[in-house]
């Protein structure tokens, strides 16, 4: 599955990180119970997950909402105009 599919719909921020791992083939046959301390603790791959999040928020690829919780999804209705940076011809 592709991570537009994997975050269709509003997703917490532990399940956007996960899906996000495993789109980077990070936890490629592991269930999120098993690698839940990643996103639960102070760590670097948690971190690099948030930032990469948010990095695709900025670029405008997900949206982000941070009532009711953290969460995420796939834009689908994504301008060209936010992958480029208007110099390609």
């Amino acid at each position: 599955m592709a991570l537009g599919d994997d975050l269709a719909e509003w997703t917490d921020v532990d399940c956007a990180q996960y899906e996000l791992g495993r789109s980077l083939g990070l936890f490629s046959g592991r269930s999120f119970m098993q690698v839940k301390w990643v996103f639960w603790s102070n760590n670097p791959l948690g971190q690099a997950l948030w930032d990469m999040l948010q990095a695709l928020v900025k670029a405008g690829v997900l949206e982000y909402r941070d009532e009711p919780d953290h969460q995420f999804r796939w834009r689908t209705a994504m301008p060209l105009g936010a992958l480029t940076d208007g110099s390609a011809p």
